[in-house]
């Protein structure tokens, strides 16, 4: 794995529709893996707890126009981002977003899986039947960006499993999985219950069965 380098950084306020309102520390990056333009968000006492060695709490985000931008409900990633956001200013970590729209094949694609789910097909055989893997994903400039921050422990923010077993192929020492709140909704059930069921998934034992 190539090193990167830190590119730009600068202090951004973020506020979210609810109200909810932070800093973060924006730092852009030279030499990423992919070429894509990639970001980490720096939160909280985050200096303070790498001054310490401490593990920081870390949230790999996959970029999701329709549901970070535009609030769509049909997945859980405009809640995961705002609860990360809120729960790592709080603790002292940083949120990575990851321009991997679409499990990593593209908003364009994305919006035809949607056309697919709409016939009756889960979010991973749409992607299966447009000729793409059921998850693209690789974390390998997320463990870049870390390296770059001179971060090597991470407490990680999420439910899914390859997130931690890609990561720590690439060097970076996990001490723990922090799960994600279920955001569950009647028009997201379906989309939970598929990636519980193909991604290993932490989820709540009693709503999926329902």
């Amino acid at each position: 794995m190539d090193d990167a380098t830190i590119r730009t950084q600068v202090s951004v306020p973020l506020r979210f529709p609810d109200g909810y309102a932070t800093t973060a520390e924006v730092f852009s990056f030279h030499g990423l893996a992919d070429g894509r333009e990639h970001i980490a968000l720096g939160l909280g006492d985050w200096r303070g707890r790498l001054a310490r060695d401490e593990a920081l709490l870390v949230r790999p985000h996959s970029e999701c126009l329709t549901g970070d931008v535009f609030g769509s409900e049909r997945c859980d990633c405009g809640p995961q981002l705002r609860e990360a956001v809120e729960r790592i200013s709080g603790a002292g970590g940083l949120v990575l977003y990851l321009r991997q729209e679409g499990r990593g094949i593209g908003l364009y694609a994305k919006l035809d899986a949607y056309a697919l789910q709409d016939t009756g097909m889960d979010t991973y055989e749409a992607n299966l039947a447009l000729g793409h893997g059921e998850d693209e994903r690789d974390y390998t400039v997320a463990a870049q960006m870390l390296a770059a921050l001179g971060v090597r422990r991470i407490a990680l923010l999420s439910n899914n499993p390859d997130k931690e077993e890609q990561l720590t192929s690439l060097g970076v020492t996990v001490t723990k999985r922090v799960a994600t709140r279920l955001h569950l909704s009647p028009a997201n059930a379906g989309y939970l219950a598929a990636k519980a069921r193909h991604a290993r998934r932490t989820v709540e034992p009693d709503w999926l069965a329902s």
